[in-house]
């Protein structure tokens, strides 16, 4: 007996999203609370962990699509990558995906004019927005209850999220070995503040939606000042230079062997 061509899609289409489901049950839902206010994440733990073991920690921030506190969106971009066979076997870490409010951001930024011309305002020393001091405090919860190895700390993040990183190591200089900010910004004068850790920053030239003259600024001002920094532009691709990254064969190795 022959299946239906569009029941047997329908069939493959649940069977892929029930696998991906399951892939991504691996991430421990968590909740986050500081007085009176909550930040979703979740959680992946090493395979075969051992809580007596000191393990590496990666941060990834997520993007302005992905807020809420479903705690569900923030896994959209990015987490599978840390979910294949490879990655599990050959860099065990502790990876946290923290979800932003909605409407509320991972730093305090600025947009004026319309989509096609608006300009991104960042300031030097602005007061940290609500969800960047409930993401410090999930770092520090973070490290009293895990055996976290304090000189393989990472971040990265994507739009929202790549603006956050460079945030996030502005206010803990000394924390991170390593950050990868994607389609992001920053003010180029906080670049003295961003020395310790090892860069890796990516942005699409077609981007319309933040343009990619912030990364190469950002990448500018801190090749300038010396800093350890490698800048990629994917020409042709527009604000989803996220795939991109996440293809990157020497992603991985690059995160998982720099040191504070």
């Amino acid at each position: 007996m022959k299946l239906n061509t569009a029941l047997f899609l329908g069939l493959l289409m649940l069977l892929s999203n029930a696998l991906n489901a399951q892939d991504l049950s691996a991430y421990q839902k968590k909740y986050f609370e500081k007085n009176g206010d909550s930040l979703p994440y979740r959680l992946l733990l090493p395979k075969d962990y051992d809580p007596g073991k000191k393990y590496p920690l990666l941060l990834f921030l997520h993007g302005s699509g992905e807020r809420g506190n479903d705690n569900e969106l923030q896994l959209v971009h990015g987490s599978r990558l840390f979910l294949k066979e490879d990655v599990r076997e050959n860099y065990q870490a502790i990876v946290v995906f923290p979800q932003c409010a909605a409407n509320s951001s991972w730093a305090r930024i600025d947009v004026e004019g319309d989509f096609e011309n608006r300009q991104f305002i960042y300031y030097e020393d602005a007061e940290p927005a609500e969800d960047m001091l409930l993401l410090e405090g999930l770092i520090k919860y973070l490290k009293k209850n895990y055996k976290l190895d304090k000189n393989r700390m990472y971040v990265g993040g994507l739009s929202m999220g790549g603006m956050g990183t460079f945030e996030l190591v502005r206010r803990n200089p000394k924390m991170f070995a390593a950050a990868f900010p994607i389609c992001g910004g920053a003010n180029p004068a906080i670049s003295k503040k961003l020395k310790k850790p090892h860069w890796w920053i990516f942005h699409g030239d077609a981007d319309k939606v933040v343009p990619e003259k912030y990364s190469a600024e950002m990448a500018k001002a801190m090749g300038d000042m010396g800093i350890n920094v490698k800048y990629t532009v994917y020409p042709g691709v527009g604000h989803n230079s996220w795939d991109n990254t996440f293809a990157e064969p020497e992603l991985m190795n690059w995160i998982f062997s720099q040191l504070k």
